[in-house]
């Protein structure tokens, strides 16, 4: 018989174990791109804004995305659009709902306004495949 200790642990392992897996969500700051980018890692730049809904749509795919094994190297840093706007203007974006993705230093890919799922993950897969 299990003991109520032993059922919550049972019931609770599996979602230790994909949290495990899981890419890393971080706000954006130059030192965590850089580090990010130095260690070679696929990284996500998401310039978003709280107020925009193609922003809201695109949140649910990138996590359900990058919660999957192939994508948990991946580092995502979330841009905000109206209190970030250097950093905007440092990465060359335009709009909110910009998702560019890097390789290490190099970026492999950019889109504005996609929320077609499988088209974000050809996108982050850019930043994964060999």
């Amino acid at each position: 018989m299990l003991s109520r200790r032993s059922l919550l642990l049972s019931a609770t392992l599996p979602i230790f174990v994909s949290a495990a897996q899981a890419a890393t969500f971080a706000g954006f700051t130059q030192e965590a791109f850089e580090a990010a980018q130095a260690a070679g890692k696929p990284i996500l730049v998401d310039i978003t804004a709280s107020w925009c809904p193609t922003c809201k749509a695109q949140k649910p795919i990138i996590e359900e995305i990058t919660g999957r094994d192939a994508f948990k190297d991946m580092v995502v840093l979330h841009v905000d659009f109206d209190s970030q706007k250097d950093v905007v203007r440092s990465l060359g974006a335009r709009m909110q709902s910009t998702l560019i993705v890097f390789r290490g230093v190099d970026e492999v890919a950019r889109s504005v306004g996609e929320t077609d799922a499988a088209a974000i993950e050809a996108q982050l897969g850019k930043a994964v495949s060999g």
